[in-house]
């Protein structure tokens, strides 16, 4: 009777093992769809890396996409007003990782398809909502890319396409030269060739094979009025085919150079006009002390038989630009091409010359409307202005995206005004205005040029998306949303590409959490004001861009960041790359002003670049003068993954300063030699007694648990279980002091991975969650029972040993468990998930590229 008893007392929990078994038997195998009760909204900011593409669609206005450089990619269909990830949120998270090209049938609006750089090739039916890969073109490159450039669909026939080789778009890369006029070849791409599909991608073939063995494909264009015919611009000219793709002759008769930088076309369907419009490689050559200039904008009205030059008055007389930004600028631009010192060589500036311009678009509503960008900043080329405009086909063109002090502050006027351009300052930013009217154009850099089917026109100026429905007298980004004029608060509209970090939540003021990001600086979350959804989160940078006019400029890279617990305006940051890279910054007045307090690292390489990473700023609650942080040596979650150069200053470990960050020591007494700790806890009863987490990135790296009880003077292994490989993280609940260790490594296997759980303070452990490889548990400080784990992707060679990385979410202990990744676009590197302080409900996570976002447990 007594055995009956205890079996019937075990049932439910056996019951549960099984549960939690098939479970984890199923998110090892199969991939599972992500539980529907909780959604994460990206809260932003927008940009603060480069949107690399933007594509509308050719007929919907409301639909358009974006690709920015953080493998991330939007689409919005609600025309700009929100925008949501298009990659599989339950995927491994390498899906439309850089998307290279998407092109939507002019048949049937809701099928299009998407190319993306490891040449896989992905079909939509439903406008760009959702994607499913159909092809991977194959033979990848020992980068494990496949570049290829554009996709082509036929006009009449959706089973028809066309992709073109080459890696035309790499910007800043495939820079041209008198050296290299036909560019430069990367071996990430594939080139000498299109490819052809007649049967919906089922089976293709290599066609235009015999141009050249290095073919680099800008562009592929189909006569709508002769489908049969198609036409491709390339790095050796301009091609046509009059059957279908199967034989290429040149298209060229009337190009200076033949050598197209970008190509497209206009079509009147109800005329049937067909124009064809292109820009030329600028090509400069010496003319005694100064230079001459040939390319220029040309268009076609004969299918490509022959060209009609309409670069009209688009040449700047650079002896009447007096601004010294601009005149270095050309003068770096000029000599890269030539490969000589043009300052030296060519003192004298041209009366007439133009830039390398390499992106042109057509008003499809209006043939004489057409727009030109270059990019100053990485495609070695110079301004002034970042676009340009004619509205009468060539005859005249103006700059009409100005932005920068150079424009802000009317400089040349005179010689704008003479050439009836206008002048000011016209493009937008959103937290970065203040620093962008500050800084030279020369630094910004536009990737991007796009027009929709109602005439409205894209650019991306200084690390933000603008558009503008008035022909480009005016430019507003549609990254951000003000939550009233001059708050600097600001909403994202879901296309965030910043590199999220550390997010520190309870911070000695309800509702202040502070928020780490890679580039544009640390912010705080802010008062929404009137703004009708009360669930959005509103953010205001208040170290970073914000401080750049200061003269010292702010921090723009922030990893951690910690707050004296008795004084919550003292705030402490830590810095891994750009300004202030190695310094421990504070803030006295809540992020008001700051102060370098410390120099802690210095690097042999470039002040932008990175040096040693850092992470778990800790400061002693009983004893603020105890601040704590540690310097990760084998980074396996940061932006870049590693340092570029050699550390001149610092080394890696555990860090402790005791007198509040004016000196720092090293404390690696104990820790084997060689050793990467990626992150340090404080035990919550106890600041005394440290735990360093050792993590391993390849199979001789030394890793475990480690255990200070006499605040970092010396540490001591943990018993830990044998089969645990890399310990990436500790947790420990404050209510109960359960520990929790989040292990494994990329290229480990199911088995060393995982979550263990110890009740008796490390003395034994039991596993918890099954995994290959965690990099975090949280545990809500509201109800022990709210637990998150968050599962990064493998390399990929052990994709199938684990179908479902992401984040994990009990309600009951552990006992059953959800995978809650709907919303989220990188699901195999998510850097910190964390529970809200005050309301069980809520939870919030940030991306290794697409900013911070929030959810809400229903």
């Amino acid at each position: 009777m007594k055995n009956i008893y205890y079996l019937l007392f075990l049932i439910p929990f056996l019951a549960n093992a099984q549960m939690d078994n098939a479970f984890f038997r199923k998110i090892a195998t199969k991939k599972i769809s992500s539980d529907a009760s909780v959604e994460w909204k990206n809260f932003g900011p927008g940009m603060s890396g480069y949107n690399e593409e933007f594509w509308c669609h050719p007929t919907d206005v409301n639909v358009m996409f974006m690709g920015p450089d953080m493998h991330v990619s939007y689409g919005s269909w609600d025309n700009g007003k929100s925008w949501q990830t298009i990659k599989d949120s339950d995927g491994f998270g390498k899906d439309l990782e850089r998307v290279l090209d998407i092109e939507f049938s002019t048949k049937n609006p809701d099928f299009g398809l998407a190319l993306e750089r490891r040449g896989n090739i992905f079909e939509t039916t439903d406008r760009g909502r959702t994607w499913e890969l159909i092809y991977t073109i194959p033979g990848a490159t020992k980068f494990g890319t496949n570049v290829h450039t554009q996709i082509a669909i036929h006009p009449t026939n959706d089973d028809i396409w066309f992709v073109g080789a080459g890696d035309f778009w790499n910007v800043k890369d495939n820079h041209r030269s008198k050296k290299n006029i036909h560019g430069k070849k990367h071996p990430r791409a594939k080139y000498g060739y299109v490819l052809k599909t007649t049967n919906h991608g089922k089976s293709w073939k290599k066609v235009a094979i015999n141009i050249s063995e290095n073919l680099d494909v800008a562009r592929i264009i189909f006569n709508p009025n002769n489908p049969k015919q198609l036409f491709i611009a390339t790095n050796y000219g301009v091609f046509v085919s009059n059957n279908e793709g199967e034989d290429w002759k040149p298209s060229g008769k009337g190009l200076p150079n033949n050598l197209p930088r970008d190509f497209t076309s206009y079509y009147n369907p109800k005329t049937k006009e067909f124009v064809l419009y292109l820009v030329e490689q600028t090509i400069y050559e010496p003319k005694g002390k100064s230079i001459s200039t040939k390319g220029g904008v040309y268009k076609s009205t004969d299918n490509g038989k022959s060209w009609e030059n309409i670069t009209g008055n688009l040449g700047v007389n650079f002896n009447k630009i007096k601004d010294a930004s601009h005149r270095n600028n050309y003068h770096k631009a000029l000599s890269y091409f030539l490969g000589e010192n043009s300052k030296k060589l060519y003192p004298q500036f041209p009366e007439n010359t133009y830039s390398g311009f390499n992106r042109i678009v057509v008003n499809p509503i209006n043939k004489n409307e057409i727009y030109l960008v270059a990019n100053q900043r990485h495609d070695k080329s110079f301004g002034p202005g970042d676009a340009w405009k004619t509205e009468d086909g060539g005859k005249t063109w103006v700059i009409i995206a100005r932005a920068g002090e150079y424009w802000f502050n009317k400089k040349d006027k005179a010689y704008w005004e003479s050439n009836q351009n206008p002048i000011g300052a016209n493009v937008e930013f959103s937290h970065v205005s203040r620093s962008y009217e500050e800084q030279s154009e020369t630094r910004f850099g536009n990737r991007l040029l796009a027009i929709n089917s109602v005439g409205e026109v894209f650019i991306g100026v200084g690390q933000q998306t603008q558009r503008s429905n008035d022909g480009g007298s005016s430019w507003q980004q549609i990254d951000d949303i003000e939550t009233a004029p001059g708050s600097n608060a600001w909403i994202g509209r879901g296309d965030s590409d910043l590199p999220g970090r550390y997010m520190l939540l309870e911070t000695g003021i309800k509702d202040r959490y502070l928020l780490c990001s890679g580039e544009h600086g640390l912010w705080q979350t802010a008062d929404l004001g009137n703004y009708p959804d009360k669930d959005a989160v509103a953010v205001k940078q208040i170290e970073g861009q914000v401080h750049d006019h200061s003269g010292n400029h702010g921090a723009h890279s922030i990893s951690t960041v910690a707050v004296h617990p008795n004084d919550p305006n003292t705030i402490y940051i830590l810095m891994w790359r750009q300004e202030h890279r190695g310094k421990f910054r504070r803030s006295t007045d809540g992020g008001k002003t700051w102060e370098n307090i410390a120099t802690i690292f210095e690097a042999d390489n470039g002040s932008w670049e990175d040096l040693g990473y850092q992470y778990s700023l800790t400061v002693d609650p009983v004893n603020p003068e105890n601040i704590y942080f540690c310097a990760i040596k084998r980074p396996i979650q940061e932006v870049g993954g590693g340092s570029k150069g050699k550390l001149t200053k610092g080394g890696y470990g555990v860090y402790h300063s005791p007198d509040g960050g004016y000196t720092w020591n090293l404390k690696n007494n104990g820790l084997p030699q060689n050793a990467s700790v990626r992150r340090i806890v404080m035990h919550p009863d106890n600041p005394k007694t440290l735990y360093a987490c050792l993590n391993k990135r390849g199979k001789k790296d030394p890793s475990g648990l480690y255990i200070s009880t006499n605040k970092a003077k010396s540490w001591k292994k943990m018993n830990i279980p044998s089969e645990i490989e890399g310990v990436n993280n500790i947790f420990i609940d404050r209510n109960t002091k359960d520990m929790y260790l989040s292990a494994g490594f990329r290229t480990g296997s199911i088995e060393t991975g995982g979550v263990w759980k110890s009740t008796n303070n490390g003395k034994t452990w039991k596993k918890f969650f099954k995994a290959p490889y965690v990099w975090q548990t949280e545990v809500s400080p509201l109800n022990p029972n709210l637990i998150m784990v968050n599962v990064p992707a493998q390399v990929e060679s052990k994709f199938d040993q684990f179908k479902n990385p992401g984040i994990y979410l009990t309600k009951n202990g552990g006992k059953s468990w959800e995978k809650i990744n709907k919303g989220i676009g990188q699901p195999d590197k998510m850097v910190d998930i964390k529970f809200d302080p005050y309301n069980e409900n809520i939870i919030w996570s940030a991306a290794w590229g697409s900013g911070w976002f929030k959810a809400i447990i229903k």
